[in-house]
């Protein structure tokens, strides 16, 4: 696993909603999963989250919480996740919120990336 912080444009819409749209993302790599991007709080629509009970453990990286996102009538659940505090080998992602590109549109740089195939596509 590996972070780096990235200047690129990256921006997440959903039902035609930005949700988030930043040039200070940390892209995550991981073995066997697509690239991550993990956002300020600062550049995500907080207005549009709602915190979820759920939580999960990663040994790479900590506990996370999630959130779902409300777009007009829809909400979809548990899309938003972050670690508010990640294991200390990997610090580069605290309190940045990241997104399951598998269930929504996100932009690099203006061009909407291809959705990843992963056991969370479903």
């Amino acid at each position: 696993m590996d972070t780096i912080p990235s200047s690129r444009h990256i921006k997440v819409v959903i039902d035609g909603v930005t949700v988030a749209d930043t040039h200070r993302a940390v892209l995550l790599f991981e073995t066997d999963l697509p690239t991550r991007y993990y956002i300020p709080s600062e550049d995500v629509r907080k207005d549009l989250l709602h915190e979820t009970e759920l939580n999960t453990s990663c040994p790479y990286k900590g506990i996370a919480s999630y959130w779902s996102v409300a777009t007009g009538d829809k909400i979809h659940n548990n899309v938003v996740w972050g670690y508010p505090e990640p294991i200390p080998e990997i610090p580069k992602i605290k309190g940045l919120l990241s997104f399951k590109n598998e269930k929504l549109d996100v932009y690099l740089d203006g061009e909407l990336e291809v959705k990843p195939q992963t056991a969370w596509s479903k």
